[in-house]
């Protein structure tokens, strides 16, 4: 049977991960635990937006040349993005503080 499996001469080479039996406990408790696909269901959204923001409008490839260049540019690119949310709920600054004035809809 080996003839048929790969055409090498030493025989075909099969790499286990270090932590398989972890993972595959983890991809079980996925597939079976009610509580964990809750939990998954409830943060999945969010956390996809979150990424659907930060990648929007063209910022999905590196726009410089070099690591500290980009990561200066994603850290400036998340920080918009997590204010953006408190200022679309009426974060205001005045007298030198900053206030949140719900706006009425």
């Amino acid at each position: 049977m080996r003839g048929s499996c790969s055409t090498s001469r030493t025989g075909r080479t099969l790499n286990v991960h270090p932590q398989h039996e972890l993972l595959a406990a983890a991809r079980h408790q996925a597939a079976t635990d009610p509580a964990w696909q809750n939990e998954y269901r409830r943060w999945r959204p969010p956390v996809e937006r979150a990424i659907a923001w930060l990648v929007a409008k063209g910022n999905r490839r590196v726009p410089y040349r070099g690591v500290i260049a980009n990561n200066l540019c994603l850290h400036h690119r998340a920080a918009a993005l997590n204010l953006r949310r408190p200022i679309n709920l009426g974060l205001t600054r005045a007298n030198d503080s900053w206030h949140l004035t719900p706006t009425i809809a």
